[in-house]
C-alpha cells in the first residue's frame, strides 16, 4: 500500500488508468472534451455513446478487433480511441484495419445506398514514428487525399498524438490542447492541489476520477498490476533498443522487435499469474505460441479477466480462429 500513498493521481499511459478516465459512462463529459480540443469547432461532439470495444468479424474464422474505447457521437459519427505504449509491427496496418469495424457494421440489410457516417481513429502513442523523428509535429491529422493533395474521402480520419515530442512545462501552457497534452504526460507526477493553470471544470472532474484515494482495494490492485506492466514494458523497449543499436541497423531492428516480442510474452505471463493464479504448463504454452496479433488482443483484456475459466475459455475461441 505504500505505493498508492506517494501517487496522488494514476497515470494515462497505463490501460488501467487510460480506460477509467475516458472510457466510462459517468465520466463521458472528459472524453468529449479530449476530442473536441482535437476536432474542428464544426465538428464539435455535444453527446455520445459508449458502444462494445470488442468486435467479431462476419465469419468464424475473421480476426477479431479488441479496442480500448469505441463509442458514437450524437449524429453518427464513430471514434475509437486508444492508448498505444509501444512501438508494433504494422502499427499503421492495425489502425486501418481496426477501423474497418465501424465501417462495417454500418451495412443495412436490404436496399442501402451506401451512405456512411464518419470513422476517426485516435491514437495516444506514448512513443514516435520512426519517419517522423525529425519532424516537430505533435498531432497529426491523416485523411485520403488524390496525388494533387485534395482530400479524397472526408469521413475516414487517423488522429495520432506522439506525446515523447511534448516537452512543455505548466509554465509554458498556453492552450487547452498544450494542457491536455501535459496531463497525458504527468497527471500521476501532480500533487494535490493541482496547478492553477489547470483548475477548469473539466480538469477538476478528471482529478476526482483519477484520484488513487478513491479507488476500491480491487481497482488499487488493478492499476497496480496495470502500472507495473506499463513499466515493465518500457525497459524492455530501452533494452531492446540499446542492445539492437549494437547490432546495426536492419540486424539491429530485427533484434529488437523479436526481443520485445519475446519479453512481451514473459511480461503478459507473469501478469496473468498475478491476476488469475499460477499457469498449468498447458496454459504457459499455448500462450507462448500465440502469435504476436493475438498476443496484442490477450494483452488488451487480460485485466478483465477474473479467473482461469476466463483466460480458458479466451484462448479455446482464439486458438480455434488460427
Amino acid at each position: 500500500m505504500a505505493y498508492y500513498l506517494q501517487d496522488k493521481y494514476i497515470s494515462l499511459l497505463t490501460d488501467f488508468g487510460f480506460k477509467r478516465v475516458f472510457g466510462t459512462e459517468p465520466n463521458k463529459a472528459i472524453l468529449i472534451d479530449f476530442l473536441n480540443t482535437l476536432l474542428p469547432d464544426y465538428h464539435h461532439i455535444k453527446d455520445l455513446t459508449f458502444k462494445n470495444t470488442e468486435k467479431l468479424g462476419n465469419t468464424p474464422i475473421d480476426r477479431k478487433a479488441i479496442f480500448d474505447i469505441y463509442c458514437q457521437a450524437e449524429n453518427g459519427d464513430h471514434f475509437i480511441v486508444e492508448i498505444q505504449k509501444a512501438k508494433q509491427n504494422f502499427f499503421k496496418d492495425r489502425s486501418v484495419y481496426y477501423s474497418t469495424f465501424p465501417i462495417q457494421e454500418q451495412a443495412l440489410q436490404g436496399e442501402w445506398d451506401f451512405n456512411l457516417t464518419p470513422v476517426y481513429t485516435v491514437g495516444v502513442l506514448d512513443f514516435i514514428f520512426d519517419d517522423h523523428k525529425n519532424d516537430d509535429t505533435i498531432v497529426h491529422l491523416v485523411q485520403l487525399r488524390n496525388q494533387n493533395g485534395e482530400i479524397f474521402y472526408d469521413k475516414l480520419k487517423f488522429i495520432y498524438i506522439e506525446l515523447p515530442k511534448f516537452k512543455k512545462t505548466i509554465d509554458q501552457l498556453e492552450t487547452h490542447l498544450d494542457k491536455w497534452l501535459f496531463i497525458l504526460r504527468n497527471l500521476a507526477n501532480l500533487s494535490d492541489p493541482p496547478p492553477e493553470s489547470l483548475q477548469e471544470t473539466v480538469f477538476s472532474e478528471l482529478f476526482e476520477v483519477a484520484a488513487i484515494a478513491n479507488f476500491s482495494r480491487l481497482e488499487q490492485d488493478s492499476y497496480q498490476n496495470s502500472l507495473k506492466y506499463y513499466r515493465d514494458m518500457n525497459n524492455v523497449v530501452d533494452t531492446a533498443r540499446q542492445e539492437g543499436v549494437k547490432k546495426g541497423l536492419e540486424e539491429g531492428r530485427l533484434a529488437e522487435r523479436s526481443l520485445i516480442l519475446n519479453r512481451q510474452r514473459s511480461l503478459i505471463l507473469r501478469l496473468l499469474s498475478r491476476t488469475v493464479g499460477e499457469l498449468t504448463n498447458d496454459l504457459t504454452t499455448q500462450i507462448n505460441q500465440l502469435p504476436i496479433e493475438k498476443l496484442e488482443a490477450l494483452n488488451e483484456i487480460l485485466l478483465d479477466f477474473k479467473g482461469l475459466d476466463n483466460l480458458v475459455d479466451w484462448l479455446k475461441a482464439n486458438i480455434s480462429t488460427l
